[in-house]
């Protein structure tokens, strides 16, 4: 699976549950975290700043899901990307 032009195919990346002054934050609670982590499965041939295997941040509203082989992928435009760990 290749991803083309200025999109990005990305695995989410599971974060543990947010801690604030020793309380755990519920599902409820961490909505308001604005961006996700993901890692970049393939980059697009127009897509510059961004490599495979790159860790990123990106807004959590962007793209949609796509399967492949039994597992679930993202598919986000390289605008969405707001951070490259």
């Amino acid at each position: 699976m290749k991803a083309i032009n200025y999109y990005l195919i990305i695995d989410k990346v599971k974060e543990p549950p947010k801690k604030i002054a020793g309380l755990e934050l519920t599902e409820e609670q961490n909505k308001e975290v604005r961006y996700l982590k993901g890692k970049v499965v393939s980059a697009g041939n127009l897509v510059e700043g961004v490599k495979d295997g790159d860790l990123i941040s990106y807004d959590k509203h962007a793209g949609h899901g796509i399967e492949f082989e039994n597992k679930l992928y993202y598919i986000i435009k390289i605008g969405d990307i707001v951070i490259v760990h």
